[in-house]
C-alpha cells in the first residue's frame, strides 16, 4: 500500500512548486496516493520532468501514467545547512530511479530513517506530503510500516 501522507516523519520546509499545465498532474496526483510519470504512448518511454513532447521519439501522445512508486536511490547528499529559518537539519536530498525505467530520476527527500542510514542502491517507496494543492513525492526506505 502506498502511503499518502508523509506527516509522521520529520521533513524540511519546502517551497511549493511552480507548475505548468504539463507538470500539474505530477504535482497533484499524490492526492489519490498514486505517483504518475509522463509516458509516451507511441514508444513507451517515460520521461521526467513532464513535457508535452516525448524526448525519445518526438511523439505527442504523452500523458501522466501511474507507476509503482518504488525505486532505488542512485545518488544522495546529506544537507547540514539550514537555508531558511526553522529548516531542520540534517536532511537527505536524493535522486531516486523509478522501477519502471531506472534512468528516470526524481530529486526528492528521503524520510523515515536517520540520514546516516541512507545508501546508494537502497530500495525506497513513495509517500506524499500535501502542501496546499500540491502533493510532494518523497521517499522512505522499503520495509517500514504499511509495506
Amino acid at each position: 500500500m502506498i502511503e499518502k501522507r508523509a506527516e509522521r516523519w520529520q521533513r524540511p520546509s519546502r517551497q511549493l512548486p511552480d507548475w505548468t499545465d504539463d507538470s500539474r498532474p505530477f504535482w497533484t496526483s499524490g492526492a489519490d496516493g498514486v505517483l504518475r510519470i509522463n509516458r509516451c504512448a507511441d514508444c513507451g518511454t517515460y520521461h521526467h520532468p513532464p513535457a508535452p513532447i516525448c524526448h525519445q521519439c518526438l511523439g505527442r501522445a504523452v500523458s501522466p501514467t501511474p507507476v509503482s512508486g518504488r525505486g532505488t536511490i542512485v545518488s544522495f547528499t546529506i544537507n547540514h545547512q539550514s537555508w531558511m529559518p526553522g529548516l531542520p537539519t540534517p536532511f537527505v536530498i536524493a535522486y531516486v530511479g523509478i522501477d519502471e525505467q531506472p534512468d528516470i530520476w526524481l530529486m526528492t527527500n528521503i524520510l523515515g530513517c536517520a540520514p546516516e542510514q541512507v545508501a546508494i542502491g537502497q530500495r525506497v517507496r513513495v509517500v506524499f506530503e500535501q502542501q496546499e494543492d500540491a502533493w510532494i513525492p518523497l521517499f522512505i526506505p522499503e520495509g517500514l510500516a504499511d509495506d
